[in-house]
């Protein structure tokens, strides 16, 4: 009962081809979310320095800041 089955196979080199094969919707859109985790995770890497630097409070606008 455990075992895997020719059926299994099957099943499973179905799915396979349904996502992944051809020229069909579905795999155009597996292709599309590859490409948007990779443009993710190249993101992620990016650059550790912030691309504008923070900006510094003068001590007047620090006391208006705290007052509001």
């Amino acid at each position: 009962m455990g075992a895997i089955s020719i059926w299994h196979i099957a099943f499973v080199v179905l799915v396979l081809v349904v996502l992944f094969g051809g020229r069909g919707k579905i795999s155009g859109l597996m292709g599309d979310t590859a490409k948007g985790i990779k443009a993710f995770r190249e993101g992620l890497k990016g650059d550790d320095e912030p691309k504008d630097p923070p900006k510094t409070l003068s001590k007047d606008e620090k006391e208006k800041d705290a007052a509001a």
